[in-house]
């Protein structure tokens, strides 16, 4: 990239950081004022509402909404559709927070995009970095002419900026705790705030949810007379096949039960078969988000989208989603993840046993000071041979001493690096080619991980011959 361009993307990126970020604040617990959908609004307004010329599908959720999100975008672009998807945070480069077609935008087009938002982001006092960044995709959706966008709540529901859409579809993945400052110390109050985005008349999709939560939404997709399709009750699913290139599972709806029956009862042996999909994300949770997004992709079927069959699967298969149980090498086996509460963190331990069964781990843990630390080393530690703690350049970074500390509380050890690369390094050392090398704890640290495994990869080392990463 001309430096002229790498000079301009970067103050494009510095003026959204300019405004006030509550992503980087420690304490939100103030945050039902800081989030204002009238600022949004009048941002839009001023743009010329740009989020009304394509059609949209809405994702809220704690667990698993990027990944339900890229799988319905996949489908959608090998349907043929022009597909904007925007997610929150970026892995390792803020354009990947707005794509097109599967691309981050050019940084050469971010700075045309804040030169329209910068004279009207000057007369709306209090704009917030996520109001901003939002705004932006959206208008950027709008000028590159896309059919569909499919957006992921940045926080909460309610009161969070994507949630001026109208969208054809609304989707709730799995719910558990997090963000319970902001959101509500009960699953019910989290829930309810996840709800909000659930609009008058538009059909909800859910994913499968603990009993309380789904009473909160069933309460106010009733209220709001929003058809309400639950992912375990009205949908189906079932893993068929799992490897370390994919997963395949099966979907299907309630009413087609006894054809399942009689397909199982008949070993497979019959031409009838429910939707057999293949994905390449790697866990049991993905199943669930798979199932999800195929229900949530049949309900925008019956509303207007046209979706083929066969197109869908496609998608489905050519889905990426890096940082989530990402392999980045086999031998030795190094995992990332950007799992960022316990709920996350007992997910890994499941995807651990099914993908590395009776493999040690060494464990190279950072998360942010505010989430729940304690609780995701509860679940982490028990399954690590050896822990190696560290941070990651996020300003809410727990500090390694802080993570030694946690552990200890545990009843182990844990050695702490305030470099990534170190961390890594030692924590080869430590697996030598005999156990998996676990990078967890916060998607800040996944994308360190990943950053650092690159410049590895095309560096002599002792672990020569690493691939790079994609």
């Amino acid at each position: 990239m001309p430096a002229e361009h790498d000079a301009a993307y970067q103050a494009a990126v510095s003026f959204f950081y300019s405004f006030i970020d509550h992503s980087l604040t420690r304490n939100l617990r103030n945050a039902a004022e800081n989030f204002d959908l009238a600022r949004m609004e009048a941002l839009l307004d001023a743009l010329g509402r740009p989020h009304q010329a394509y059609t949209t599908l809405h994702v809220a959720g704690t667990k698993g909404k990027g990944s339900t999100a890229a799988l319905m975008a996949a489908a959608l672009q090998a349907a043929g559709y022009r597909v904007g998807l925007y997610t929150s945070p970026h892995l390792e480069d803020f354009a990947e927070r707005i794509q097109v077609d599967g691309s981050p935008i050019p940084h050469q087009d971010l700075p045309p995009v804040v030169a329209e938002l910068r004279p009207v982001a000057a007369r709306i006092p209090g704009l917030t970095t996520f109001e901003l960044t939002t705004a932006a995709a959206f208008l950027y959706f709008a000028r590159q002419g896309v059919d569909v966008a499919v957006v992921e709540v940045g926080l909460g529901g309610r009161l969070d900026a994507t949630n001026v859409l109208q969208p054809l579809v609304s989707v709730i993945t799995p719910i558990s705790y997090d963000h319970t400052a902001i959101l509500g110390r009960t699953l019910a109050a989290i829930a309810a705030e996840k709800a909000g985005i659930i609009k008058e008349g538009v059909p909800v999709v859910v994913a499968p949810q603990p009993p309380e939560a789904r009473q909160a939404i069933r309460a106010i997709a009733q209220a709001r007379r929003a058809a309400l399709s639950e992912v375990g009750r009205d949908w189906l699913y079932a893993p068929v096949a799992r490897s370390l290139e994919g997963q395949v599972l099966f979907v299907w709806q309630a009413a087609e039960q006894p054809l399942v029956d009689a397909y199982v009862e008949a070993g497979g042996l019959q031409e009838w078969e429910p939707t057999r999909l293949r994905i390449p994300l790697l866990g049991p949770h993905q199943v669930v988000n798979a199932a999800t997004a195929y229900a949530a992709l049949q309900v925008a079927r019956q509303h207007g989208l046209a979706l083929p069959q066969e197109r869908l699967r496609q998608g489905f298969a050519a889905a990426r989603w890096p940082g989530r149980f990402e392999v980045l090498h086999r031998n030795p086996p190094v995992v990332i993840d950007g799992a960022h509460n316990r709920a996350a963190a007992h997910q890994i331990r499941l995807t651990l046993d099914e993908y590395f069964p009776g493999w040690p781990v060494v464990l190279v843990f950072g998360a942010s000071a505010d989430k729940d630390v304690e609780g995701m080393l509860a679940e982490l530690v028990p399954r690590a041979r050896q822990i190696i703690v560290t941070r990651s350049f996020h300003p809410r970074a727990a500090s390694p001493q802080s993570l030694v500390n946690l552990v200890h509380r545990l009843g182990r050890a844990a050695q702490p690096f305030d470099d990534m690369e170190d961390a890594l390094q030692a924590a080869l050392q430590r697996a030598g080619g005999e156990a998996v090398v676990l990078v967890t704890g916060s998607l800040f640290i996944a994308a360190a991980a990943r950053s650092v495994w690159r410049a590895m990869a095309s560096a002599p080392h002792p672990w020569a011959a690493l691939p790079a990463v994609p």
